[in-house]
C-alpha cells in the first residue's frame, strides 16, 4: 500500500530481457536505504518486488502483465521514475491510499506550463468515467493528485511547483504515457451499493 507521495525520482540504468520477464535496474539515494530484498516499492505507480540491491541501485522484474498493462514497458536507459517505498503503519498518509495495481494507461494531450506551475490534461476511457469526480483524488504515474476538472472524458490536473520539480512529470511531453490509477474507495462503494440492491 502506498500514500501516492513521491520520496525521489530514480534514474533506470539498466533494462535486460530475462527469458519471459524484463529486468529493471534503477539507481536511487533516498529509498535505498532502508530498502531490502522481497519488499514492495511502487515504480512510476507500479508496484514491484524489489530482487537484488547493490550499488545504490535495485532490481526489479516485470512480467508480461505489467509490460501489457503499464507504460514500464516503454522506459528507456536514462529516463527518471517515481519512486515510494510501501507504507508503514505508522506513516502519516500525506496523499491517498494506492495499491500500485494500475488501471489503464492514457496519454498526455497536454501539460501546460504556467511559470513554475502547470496544468496536465489527459483522456479517461468510459468505464472509469464513474470513478472520478472534480476535487477527487487519482494516482497519476504514482502520484496522488486532485481532479480539478473533468469533461468528455478529459480529466484536468493543475500542478504546483513542487510536484513538478520533485516528480517525473517535468519530463513529460504531449503523447508521453501515464500510469492511471483510480480511488479505490470509489470501487468499493460501487460493489457494496451492487451487492445490496441485488
Amino acid at each position: 500500500m502506498f500514500s501516492g507521495i513521491v520520496e525521489e525520482t530514480g534514474k533506470v540504468k539498466g533494462i535486460v530481457k530475462r527469458g519471459d520477464v524484463v529486468e529493471l535496474r534503477i539507481e536511487a539515494e533516498k529509498v535505498i536505504d532502508d530498502l531490502k530484498e522481497g519488499d514492495s516499492i511502487s515504480v512510476n505507480g507500479v508496484c514491484l518486488t524489489v530482487e537484488k540491491i547493490e550499488n545504490k541501485k535495485f532490481y526489479v522484474s516485470l512480467t508480461h502483465q505489467t509490460l501489457r498493462d503499464t507504460d514500464l514497458g516503454k522506459l528507456k536507459i536514462g529516463e527518471n521514475v517515481n519512486l515510494e517505498r510501501s507504507l508503514k503503519l505508522s506513516d502519516r498518509i500525506g496523499g491517498h491510499f494506492l495499491t500500485g495495481h494500475i488501471d489503464f494507461v492514457s496519454r498526455v494531450i497536454s501539460i501546460e506550463k504556467r511559470g513554475n506551475s502547470g496544468i496536465l490534461k489527459f483522456s479517461i476511457p468510459q468505464e472509469f468515467r464513474k470513478y472520478i469526480v472534480k476535487k477527487g483524488s487519482i494516482g497519476v504515474e504514482g502520484i496522488s493528485l486532485t481532479v480539478s476538472e473533468i469533461k468528455n472524458g478529459i480529466v484536468s490536473i493543475s500542478l504546483i511547483p513542487f510536484t513538478l520539480q520533485n516528480t517525473n512529470l517535468k519530463d513529460k511531453k504531449n503523447g508521453s504515457y501515464l500510469n492511471i490509477e483510480v480511488d479505490m474507495m470509489a470501487k468499493y462503494i460501487e460493489n457494496f451499493i451492487k451487492e445490496r440492491i441485488r
